[in-house]
């Protein structure tokens, strides 16, 4: 394992950011660059009876204006995933075209595409192209479209159901269960949310003077994009494409895979020989963009009479919108993660993927990991007060102990370590758990209903669980003592610059300023990981960690070269070559420049110092913590205010807890703001979406939320040579089920026993005077 050192290095690229001299894509521009500009649909279900161009064609600035007929040399994105419907047979094929053929399936599915000289009249011609629809019949939730009633999306599956994913032994976990002692059974929903990162999708294509398409995108993953074009869409070699990632404003899973638009723009720039750019406003973002969570979650947990696990049982019926492709599997690949950190049995569980007339869903940030962690925590909380049990001790007696590591679940995942129980004792410490009881009777005495969450969290990362993705790194070490670093990993704000530099520079002994960084670009790397899955250090900071290895192996050998020493005889520290047990040595510059010289370079090798670094774990990794949440309600209005949040995350070896600290802060928020308040709603009847504007969506602001009680813990992984388990989506997959557990908690003394998301104050207010009678 290699040792790295930690260290609270601030964000090196933050200046940049925080002064105006970013580059995202909607700063991309070329001479005679055309604007590209969308007609969506105003329909969620409706049949295209015909689509008149003409007006639109003839206004000024515009240069064409293409349909679905137009669209003769290029695919759609191919539909389908590798799960079986409810027969057996393969999950429903419903290939997505760039633009609608003879049908929409959710508002604001684009059905043509403007294209003019400036934006302006892009936007204006828009509004010339008069498309006949004749509107449909609409279903919006995924419950009552598997209903033989419901309107189908696709004729082709009157159901609905798009794939029907099964796990573990029913039999037995229902003889289980009719075993238990007792049985908590529960029926619950996470609302569907969109990301609203700061920096819409976008992207700019040119034909290249080589030839080829490159594109500049808003993106996180570009070989994923260059990939899935390349074989999905056009039918060329991978290398035919090159994209490029410069600064992204946010992604959290919904700026990768291959987006629609993207592929659209490319085809546009190599129909029309000239650079075209499409940049989406908000409310395009609000329509168009890949949405998340949306499910109904049927839990049972079975107990003996000590009160420990027997049983689990689960079904998801989740909203998969519109449309089933390889973005459609965040209901499967991590809902492993609904065994917890306990010690069940037996665990039977399904995810039922259903089809409606919606946006289609797809990963963000945690991609089934914060569902899966809320359907265990949520039913473990509602089962503690059934048995008179506080929840602490109910989970706490149920916890796997270290040493029974590795542990293998009776669902899909196999954890390599975990101490569990210091997790609950560290968090509750910090979150001075023993003195509530004296906090409530406080704001009880004030009128407030105070109540406190508990979420044991652990998630899946460095994946995917099945097979673990690959990540490569190259380092040269230039004559005048500067390192490059190219990474196949990248950031889309987590700070990776500063994380990897930092690894880089530790090593070498050099200033973080020596090492420059490079990512993004599809033509400086074979291939790469971009990023996802928490899986940037695990896997990218190992593929950098060999990078650096084999550098400073090379750079011993043309050391002992200099020194006339043997490679063995010579040590590296403090960026200095030393031959053991004597004060000869050489510095890191004068070993840089001699490996340019051919007068220095070991026989049988090149010149230079660039080594690359290839990672594969063996298995994935499991960060894991205890979440604390502590809300206060006004019961006369339902204003609900988070008012205490401790969190303890176990994060194997840590490399720069500031970085850790803000991670932790921006998914606690993300996963306080869904519990809270952000909310999709469509009008079940027309399909139209009811908060597609900010001043209906309801996003977390600085002031709802406190300051946050951090502390982190080790339990180093072996499965990579860092011991990093990963943190991007650990805050989001604790936040939500601890700040909904808290609600739950304040709420339980008027009688009600469940209360869904969000918490809104109206939804709250409602509850507590139905409560009430």
């Amino acid at each position: 394992m290699s040792t790295i050192q930690t260290r609270s290095a601030r964000r090196r690229e933050d200046a940049k950011l925080l002064t105006g001299r970013g580059s995202y894509a909607a700063d991309g521009m070329r001479d005679g660059m055309l604007v590209a500009a969308l007609v969506h649909s105003p329909h969620a279900h409706a049949a295209i009876v015909g689509i008149d161009t003409a007006a639109a064609r003839a206004m000024p600035g515009v240069v064409a204006v293409y349909t679905h007929a137009d669209l003769t040399d290029v695919g759609p994105i191919p539909g389908g995933i590798g799960f079986p419907r409810p027969d057996g047979g393969p999950s429903a094929k419903t290939d997505r075209p760039l633009l609608a053929a003879d049908r929409v399936r959710f508002v604001g599915e684009p059905v043509a595409v403007v294209v003019a000289e400036t934006r302006g009249a892009a936007l204006e011609a828009v509004d010339g192209v008069l498309t006949d629809y004749d509107p449909l019949s609409v279903v919006t939730d995924p419950v009552a479209a598997m209903r033989s009633s419901a309107p189908a999306v696709w004729d082709e599956y009157p159901d609905n159901i798009g794939f029907l994913w099964k796990r573990g032994d029913v039999e037995a976990t229902d003889a289980a269960l009719r075993s238990s002692a007792h049985v908590t059974k529960l029926t619950f929903s996470v609302s569907r949310v969109t990301a609203a990162s700061m920096e819409p999708r976008g992207a700019w294509a040119e034909v290249g003077r080589d030839g080829r398409i490159e594109v500049h995108a808003a993106h996180q993953s570009p070989f994923n994009l260059r990939n899935g074009m390349a074989n999905g869409n056009f039918k060329v070699k991978p290398t035919d494409i090159r994209v490029l990632a410069n600064d992204v404003g946010g992604s959290f899973g919904m700026k990768s895979g291959v987006q629609a638009e993207y592929a659209l723009i490319c085809w546009l720039a190599r129909k029309l020989n000239r650079p075209v750019r499409w940049i989406e406003d908000r409310t395009e973002a609000f329509l168009t963009d890949e949405q998340a969570r949306e499910m109904q979650i049927n839990a049972q947990l079975g107990l003996d009479a000590n009160g420990r696990f027997t049983a689990l049982k689960l079904r998801w019926n989740v909203n998969l919108g519109a449309y089933v492709s390889g973005r459609s599997g965040w209901p499967v690949g991590n809902i492993g993660g609904t065994a917890g950190v306990y010690e069940i049995p037996a665990i039977y569980a399904e995810s039922c993927g259903v089809m409606t007339h919606t946006v289609p869903t797809a990963a963000y940030r945690g991609a089934g990991r914060p569902e899966a962690t809320y359907t265990i925590e949520r039913v473990i909380d509602v089962a503690a007060r059934e048995l008179g049990l506080t929840p602490y001790e109910l989970r706490r007696r149920n916890l796997i102990p270290p040493t029974a590591m590795p542990y293998k679940t009776a669902l899909t995942f196999t954890y390599d370590c975990g101490e569990f129980e210091g997790n609950m004792t560290t968090a509750s410490d910090l979150a001075e758990l023993a003195s509530f009881e004296a906090r409530r009777a406080e704001a009880t005495s004030r009128g407030k209903l105070r109540g406190i969450g508990l979420c044991n969290c652990i998630e899946v990362a460095g994946g995917p669980f099945l097979r673990p993705a690959k990540d490569l790194s190259t380092l040269r070490l230039a004559e005048d003592g500067t390192l490059i670093l190219r990474t196949g990993s990248m950031s889309v704000g987590q700070g990776l610059e500063t994380t990897f530099c930092q690894m880089v520079a530790d090593r070498f002994h050099v200033p973080i300023d020596t090492v420059k960084y490079e990512y993004g670009d599809t033509d400086q790397l074979p291939f790469g990981k971009g990023n996802g899955g928490s899986g940037a250090l695990c896997i990218g900071g190992s593929a950098v960690s060999l990078a650096v290895d084999a550098v400073i192996a090379k750079a011993k050998r043309i050391a002992a070269e200099l020194l006339e020493a043997a490679v063995v005889d010579v040590t590296f520290e403090a960026g200095r070559f030393t031959i053991t047990g004597t004060d000869r040595s050489v510095d890191l510059a004068t070993v840089a420049a001699a490996a340019y010289d051919p007068n220095h370079i070991p026989p049988g090798e090149e010149g230079g110092l660039v080594e690359s670094g290839e990672f594969t774990p063996t298995a994935c990794t499991f960060p894991n913590g205890m979440h604390i949440c502590e809300v206060e309600i006004d019961p006369d209005t339902g204003e609900t205010q988070i008012v205490r949040y401790s969190a303890v995350e176990e994060l194997g070896k840590v490399l720069n807890p500031l970085i850790v600290a803000g991670q932790t802060h921006g998914g606690v928020a993300q996963g306080a703001g869904q519990a809270m308040g952000e909310v999709i709603v469509h009008d079940p009847d027309s399909g139209q979406m009811l908060t597609a504007s900010f001043m209906d969506y309801q996003m977390p602001r600085a002031d709802d939320l406190p300051d946050f009680r951090v502390a982190t813990r080790e339990v180093p992984t072996k499965v990579n040579p860092l011991g990093a388990k990963g943190v991007g989506e650990a805050g989001t997959v604790g936040a939500m089920a601890a700040v909904m557990n808290a609600v739950n908690d304040a709420l339980a003394p008027l009688g009600i026993r469940h209360f869904d998301m969000p918490a809104t104050p109206g939804r709250v207010w409602q509850a507590i005077q139905s409560a009430r009678g």
